[in-house]
């Protein structure tokens, strides 16, 4: 009998631990559904439905806010024969080389420069982020005051050196107030280009630059061999995030100039906002997002290849 009991014991023993193993994996599993769930119902809720709804709505005509017709593509061939919309997605196409192209050129030599060893450099750093904490749209009213023509800061400082009758036409001039426009994205966001650059830089190997200038090589040297390849994937998705961010641009342009003078500062969003909140056109509004989504989706891609070929290059 005793033979017997302790024939069965290991069979005992192996079946209580797979049912005490069992028993966390349920438990994991409910776990990890309670928090799948909300996040689920977070993207169907504000991302699916509203695609789905935008899709619906851009196939129907619109009078005064309510449906009056199904139209089929039609709001789609619009896009290729409204002459306010080119100007807009021009606009749009021109404020967004520009800003991004200033900003990471900035953000990243600040970022080289503070990262060396220099008194207050912590100080320099807190300072150089303080713009990402602004509302856009105070930062557009801001702007109002600082652009003021006549008595204005800018102004002010411009004839204190160079003399009266030099006043720049910020808001009133058509170039001048994209420009304007452009300046205050600028100094907004570059902070944040410069935040990820140094973060980056900070993690980069020094071993690397240790045996480089072991060897002998200079500053120069330093940063185009080693520096720049490091910090490529890491700038290539900084670019990715700006780019995004740059086309779907509005509170600025709406707060600091309404779109004037005429359509100079009217970029693709707040044309759309015009249409669908103006004009009660929602169909057409609707037609107009999916090609801007289509718009920044082929730029996506493209930079998320070339981010993809470098990473693959590093492994």
């Amino acid at each position: 009998m005793s033979q017997a009991n302790d024939g069965l014991q290991p069979a005992l023993d192996a079946t209580a631990e797979t049912a005490v193993a069992d028993r966390p994996t349920g438990r994991t599993d409910r776990t990890k559904s309670f928090f799948i769930v909300p996040a689920v119902v977070w993207i169907i809720a504000f991302t699916i439905f509203p695609l789905l709804y935008a899709l619906y709505t851009s196939v129907w005509s619109y009078r005064f806010g309510k449906i009056n017709q199904f139209v089929g593509l039609d709001n789609y061939g619009r896009l290729f024969t409204d002459s306010n919309l080119h100007s807009g997605l021009r606009v749009t196409l021109v404020f967004v080389t520009v800003t991004v192209f200033v900003e990471m050129i900035l953000g990243f030599g600040l970022a080289v420069l503070l990262n060396r060893e220099m008194r207050g450099k912590n100080i320099l750093r807190a300072i150089m982020i303080l713009p990402l904490f602004a509302t856009p749209v105070a930062v557009g009213y801001l702007g109002i005051t600082l652009y003021y023509e006549r008595n204005g800061p800018i102004n002010s400082l411009v004839r204190f050196l160079l003399g009266s009758g030099h006043d720049v036409p910020w808001l009133s001039d058509p170039s001048w107030s994209l420009i304007s426009v452009m300046i205050l994205d600028i100094w907004q966001w570059t902070p944040f280009v410069f935040l990820v650059c140094l973060a980056a830089l900070q993690g980069l190997p020094q071993d690397l630059y240790e045996a480089a200038r072991v060897d002998g090589g200079s500053g120069p040297q330093l940063f185009r061999y080693i520096t720049l390849p490091l910090m490529a994937p890491i700038l290539w998705l900084i670019l990715l995030l700006r780019v995004v961010e740059a086309f779907k641009v509005f509170d600025i342009p709406a707060s600091l100039t309404l779109g004037g003078p005429g359509r100079a500062t009217e970029v693709y969003s707040l044309f759309t906002y015009r249409t669908a909140l103006r004009f009660f056109d929602h169909g057409y509004a609707a037609a107009q997002g999916f090609l801007l989504l289509v718009i920044v989706m082929l730029i996506v891609s493209l930079l998320f290849g070339r981010i993809r070929g470098l990473y693959e290059e590093s492994v």
